[in-house]
C-alpha cells in the first residue's frame, strides 16, 4: 500500500495531465473541437506547474 501512495504522490501531474489529455481527445472525437482545443492546454500547464513547484520546494 505504501509503494501505491509513493507512486501517485510522485506521478499525480503526470496522471492528472494525461486524464486531460483523454478528456480532450474525447471531446474531440464527439465533434467539440472548440472545447477539445481549449482542454488541450491543460496537461501542458499542469506538468509547467507541477514542474516549477518542485523546483521552489527544493530551494
Amino acid at each position: 500500500m505504501k509503494n501505491i501512495k509513493d507512486f501517485v504522490f510522485k506521478w499525480y501531474p503526470v496522471i492528472l495531465a494525461f486524464i486531460c489529455l483523454l478528456y480532450s481527445v474525447g471531446l474531440g472525437l464527439m465533434g467539440q473541437t472548440e472545447e477539445a482545443q481549449y482542454s488541450a492546454h491543460w496537461p501542458g500547464t499542469i506538468l509547467l506547474f507541477a514542474l516549477v513547484i518542485r523546483q521552489r520546494r527544493r530551494v
